[in-house]
């Protein structure tokens, strides 16, 4: 079984070059010039918090990055997420292909409206 992370950072580096590129871009789409988003790692894999509330989650694997913006964030992004394999709080973006890196920073920027807004 693989050891759970400690951090973000030793979660990312756990992964081939390629793919810590990938994580990190990623996690900087999350967390770019925001002070108050909470990261940590929580069911294994690095999960983003704002105001005590979780935001996202986000995964490497060996053919793909899951995403997890709770079923309301792929909810609101259904229509773009279509090509996409996903379940109901989940999306898989295949490593093959290239990382909707726009998208996610979207629906981010949805989930931190939404916590905001308390609508959560």
């Amino acid at each position: 079984m693989k050891e759970i992370a400690a951090s973000v950072d030793e979660y990312i580096v756990g992964f081939p070059e390629e793919v810590q590129i990938i994580l990190q871009k990623i996690r900087t789409s999350i967390v770019s010039g925001r002070h108050d988003i909470n990261e940590s790692i929580s069911y294994g894999m690095p999960a983003y918090k704002l105001k005590g509330k979780p935001l996202v989650y986000f995964a490497g694997y060996k053919n793909h990055i899951g995403f997890y913006a709770t079923p309301s964030g792929h909810e609101e992004f259904e229509k773009e997420l279509a090509v996409y394999k996903r379940g109901k709080g989940s999306v898989q973006f295949p490593l093959n292909k290239p990382i909707p890196f726009k998208l996610i920073e979207r629906m981010v920027k949805f989930r931190i409206e939404e916590v905001l807004g308390g609508k959560e």
